[in-house]
This record gives C-alpha cells, structure tokens and sequence, in this order.
C-alpha cells in the first residue's frame, strides 16, 4: 500500500529497487559484494559473494533465484564482480575517500559533542 499522506494520485505506485554494495575489510585484503533486489519495500532477492549464489526471500524471489543460479555463465559474471566492480572502484575512490582521512583535533571533537 501507499504511505499515508501520499496523494491519491500515487497509492497504486510500486517501487521498485536495485542495489549493489561492497563491503571492504583492511582495503581490498576481504571484500564482499551484495546485491539486493527490493520491491514495495521488501527484499525479494539477493545476491552475496561470500554465499556466492543468488537467494530469495518471498516466492517470487525464490523463482529468481532459481533461475538465475541455474545460468552458469551468470554466476560466473556475478561471482567476478567483486573484482570488476568492487575492486577497480576502491582504486578509484580511494584518493578521494581513504587517503583523505584526517584525525579529528580536540576542537573538532568538541564541536561535534556540543551540537
């Protein structure tokens, strides 16, 4: 159903959400990828690296998951991603994120407790 305080012009719109995400322990040392598939707020199926095969969480996904683990030339492609995707971004980003940290400074810290 639709939240309350949506106009009525939008209580039969569904949503739907695709989202990948990598988890990186000491830099690229441990890294997971996660992909989930969300519809009207709940998650249907999801794709871990660690488990290294599609699962489904409500019937529909669980037709997915089928589906998709069946296709070993998929699961190939997933199975790499935290290489392709995961990886080569941690290259990327890492001047801009990791490399950019600075120690907080005592006034910092204060600012930060008094706000």
């Amino acid at each position: 159903g639709a939240l309350p305080g949506l106009c009525p012009a939008h209580s039969g719109v569904f949503q739907y959400l695709g989202k990948s995400e990598c988890h990186f322990i000491n830099g690229t040392e441990k890294v997971r990828f996660v992909e989930r598939h969300i519809y009207n707020r709940e998650q249907f199926l999801m794709f871990d690296s660690d488990v290294g095969h599609f699962v489904g969480f409500t019937p529909y996904g669980e037709m997915n998951a089928r589906n998709l683990n069946s296709q070993s030339e998929w699961m190939e492609y997933m199975r790499a991603e935290v290489d392709r995707h995961c990886r080569h971004n941690y290259k990327l980003d890492a001047p801009f994120t990791v490399q950019r940290r600075v120690p907080p400074s005592p006034s910092q810290s204060i600012t930060s407790l008094s706000q």
